[in-house]
């Protein structure tokens, strides 16, 4: 690691407000896992939408109009 950066990292203090003493790790990590599906669009498209809401009409309308096919799996 570069002198400069190594110093640096030495005397950063954490604030004395973010007191972190009661947290628990990983406590919404489960819930987060069951009910998320997280896709990450392009830039282009993202600008295209205002909320995730909005993306998801889209994507329904999309859907409602696409020939029904069968499951698909995602590639690996």
């Amino acid at each position: 690691m570069p002198a400069a950066r190594k110093q640096k990292r030495d005397t950063d203090e954490m604030r004395p407000e973010y007191d972190f003493s009661g947290a628990v790790r990983g406590k919404y990590t489960a819930r987060l896992a069951r009910g998320s599906n997280v896709v990450v669009l392009a830039n282009d498209v993202a600008a295209a939408f205002k909320t995730s809401k909005a993306v998801n009409d889209a994507l329904r309308y999309y859907l409602r109009r696409k020939p029904a096919s069968g499951p698909r799996r995602a590639p690996r």
